[in-house]
């Protein structure tokens, strides 16, 4: 990104930042949600994107597909917002453009939001949608995890649940600058907030206090950072040089390379928190390449057996 564009993205994100500390929005999660999915009003899809509503398993959720897509390819997508906020749409634009990169289509579900529904409400929804697209006879060899932020945390807590329960696991896991350690004892949680103009420390003890509902932190499906890596399917995070949570996914890194994990973190040179949601260049190659890791990973998923739902 250009120097005066990367000036001027901090500053407007150094701003938004100020002012939901000086309005308390990062303390009011209903608040936080109407800004959030306001702004999914102002997304433009392709003409060939296809939105549809779909309850798996009790959760509400909706695919997001486009000309691209094959059937047999899924992304079981789970949105950011600290556990507090976001929702299918404000992440929609960005979901459809990994799907077309993915040649995939997109499960988003709409789990259920903290203070209201706390810890384990959203990682029990997370199961509950795997377990749909399974029983609907989706093979786990086209279906990737993915997600951004508190959703990249709820990706990897749900993939160590399916292994644990002895479920068929997924072809591979896809991080966006995850949030995966709700103690905030990553380094970077102090080395860079001087620059992280998105992201502190004081939206994420918030989140946190408001997911976690008194359970501990340290939990591994709420923090999976603290969970058993072995045995988890290949995973791939981008995260930006910029944000506070860069150690949560380099740490992620190490924990799961030192389990014999097959695991990748690209570090993207002065990228912000969940980049690829931005108009910018870097997200639309951060995008292609995730989505290629995604195409390469589910080639064997069984084509001819998998239904259309």
């Amino acid at each position: 990104m250009s120097g005066l564009k990367n000036r001027i993205l901090g500053l407007i994100l150094r701003y938004a930042r100020a002012q939901r500390h000086k309005s308390g929005i990062s303390g009011m999660p209903a608040v936080a949600r109407k800004q959030i999915d306001g702004g999914a009003k102002n997304q433009k899809l392709g003409s060939d994107v296809r939105v549809s509503q779909v309850t798996a398993g009790n959760v509400p959720c909706e695919w997001v597909e486009g000309k691209s897509s094959r059937a047999h390819r899924v992304i079981l997508y789970f949105h950011g917002g600290g556990y507090c906020a976001g929702s299918p749409a404000s992440h929609r634009q960005m979901i459809a453009k990994l799907c077309e990169q993915a040649h995939a289509r997109a499960l988003v579900p709409d789990y259920r939001l903290a203070p209201e529904n706390p810890f384990p409400a959203a990682f029990d929804d997370a199961i509950a949608c795997y377990r749909w697209l399974l029983a609907s006879g989706i093979d786990p060899a086209g279906i990737a995890f993915a997600g951004d932020s508190a959703g990249g945390g709820l990706a990897l807590s749900a993939a160590m649940a399916v292994r644990n329960e002895g479920l068929p696991q997924p072809a591979a896991i896809v991080l966006l600058s995850p949030w995966v350690d709700l103690t905030q004892s990553g380094k970077s949680m102090l080395t860079k907030s001087s620059i992280d103009p998105f992201l502190d420390i004081v939206d994420l003890a918030t989140g946190a206090y408001n997911y976690l509902n008194g359970h501990l932190p340290t939990d591994p499906h709420a923090s999976p950072l603290y969970g058993d890596f072995q045995d988890l399917p290949s995973i791939l995070m981008h995260v930006g040089s910029t944000e506070v949570l860069l150690d949560d996914a380099v740490r992620v890194s190490k924990r799961a390379e030192a389990a014999g994990v097959d695991v990748s973190v690209e570090v993207w040179d002065g990228m912000v928190h969940v980049f690829q949601a931005l108009p910018l260049k870097e997200a639309e190659a951060s995008l292609a390449r995730l989505g290629s890791f995604i195409r390469s990973r589910t080639v064997l998923a069984a084509v001819a057996k998998t239904p259309v739902l």
